[in-house]
């Protein structure tokens, strides 16, 4: 068994690195459809309204960064750091349940974006192929 998990790891490591970025890659583009209304949600937190396109740009070209397996380790890292954030400035409501629930849920996604820092894009990825 343990031979067919290493052999799968390059398939693994894809899937995962498809699966970790759908959501930041649909989140950003949601960003970009509606902003108006994010930029007015970002100044109801208190960050000035220039922010959001770093939000943006650190979002979605992470996010694709990570799907491509291009400086996966940078993107990922920087997505650890943006999720983070994002946990604790929009989500963290101690007494709000739903809201703890997508707290709880961004620190599990950081745990994730953290094996790609660790252990980078594999063997199906940009970075993968320059190494080649």
């Amino acid at each position: 068994m343990q031979a067919l998990f290493v052999r799968a790891t390059p398939y693994f490591n894809l899937a995962a690195r498809i699966l970790m970025s759908l959501i930041f890659i649909v989140a950003g583009w949601q960003k970009i459809s509606a902003y108006a209304g994010v930029q007015r949600f970002i100044i109801s937190l208190g960050l000035p309204a220039v922010m959001l396109p770093l939000i943006i740009l650190v979002e979605l070209g992470g996010a694709l960064a990570l799907l491509l397996g291009y400086q996966t380790r940078l993107a990922a890292f920087l997505l650890v750091g943006f999720t983070l954030l994002a946990a604790t400035l929009v989500h963290f409501h101690p007494g709000d349940e739903e809201n703890m629930i997508v707290f709880m849920d961004n620190l599990a996604m950081a745990g994730g974006l953290l094996l790609f820092v660790q252990y980078g894009g594999g063997a199906f990825s940009l970075d993968g192929a320059r190494k080649k």
